[in-house]
């Protein structure tokens, strides 16, 4: 017999009844990547027009219009080694934030963790950065071996550390995403702020320039707390050895994911107890 209890402990993640839920997860996984392809014409491919979009307007408008420093790479890689990282956060942030108003019938009816439709999220997520990546990497090749110029670009060994960028940025949308699903279950209308919050932070996110055109020192803070800059800097490093990054701009930028995670999911934790009451 299982008893099931409010948990008293909001920072508490149950990793043990998370992985005996894995079947689950990877169902709610294999529902969002078929739901979101059905009836469309192109498929998956919609997810590699977005980001060569954005980033050719950006290299238009901001390249080439306003003339933004790229630090000396070509624009195609540097601004999408940002776009790439940006939405992928930007879709677990999303994909987490509307999990519990979209699964209120399933929440409702059936006991289970409820963390894990947030972490389908960042599992489904995993697919549409494979596929932005892969984008990147033949734009990033094609100018790899046709560089010009005084300023060359190669990727660091610090490439092998990839992984840890991906697990970080997931860090950052689950956490931001956990406070949007909390807060979405009482306040419905805070979704239609949403995308003008998403659009702001895109652009306090140094994907169109970097860090260090930022003369301002209250400015660069700022940007350094914010999360997903950590991730985007770090990236570019990774593919290009350029980067705006500092040991100020890392410890700030760990130590904000690190609350940002924390209070999302004590938040969501204390929400959880009773919002089926309220959905």
């Amino acid at each position: 017999m299982v008893i099931i209890q409010p948990t008293k402990n909001f920072f508490k993640l149950n990793i043990k009844e998370l992985i005996e839920y894995r079947d689950l997860l990877m169902l709610l996984v294999k529902r969002d990547l078929t739901v979101i392809y059905k009836q469309t014409i192109l498929g998956p491919i919609w997810f590699l027009i977005q980001p060569l979009i954005t980033t050719i307007v950006f290299t238009i408008i901001f390249g080439r219009v306003a003339n933004i420093s790229t630090d000396g790479l070509p624009h195609m890689v540097f601004y999408m080694s940002g776009i790439v990282i940006w939405n992928y956060a930007q879709g677990v942030m999303n994909t987490a934030g509307n999990s519990l108003a979209t699964n209120s019938t399933m929440l409702s009816k059936v006991y289970f963790p409820r963390l894990i439709i947030p972490l389908s999220g960042v599992v489904s997520n995993l697919v549409y950065l494979g596929l932005n990546l892969l984008m990147f990497l033949a734009f990033y090749l094609y100018y790899y071996f046709n560089q010009t110029g005084a300023t060359q670009f190669a990727p660091t060994w610090a490439l092998l550390a990839f992984p840890i960028v991906v697990v970080y940025t997931a860090l950052v949308g689950l956490g931001v995403g956990l406070w949007i699903a909390a807060i979405t279950t009482k306040y419905r209308d805070f979704r239609f702020m949403l995308p003008f919050i998403v659009q702001v932070w895109m652009y306090a996110t140094p994907i169109i320039y970097p860090v260090n055109v930022v003369a301002n020192p209250l400015y660069r803070a700022i940007i350094w707390i914010n999360p997903v800059s950590l991730a985007v800097e770090f990236n570019r490093y990774l593919f290009t050895g350029h980067t705006s990054l500092n040991s100020v701009g890392v410890i700030i930028g760990c130590v904000s994911t690190l609350i940002t995670f924390l209070t999302g999911l004590a938040f969501f934790n204390k929400v959880q107890r009773n919002f089926v009451d309220i959905i």
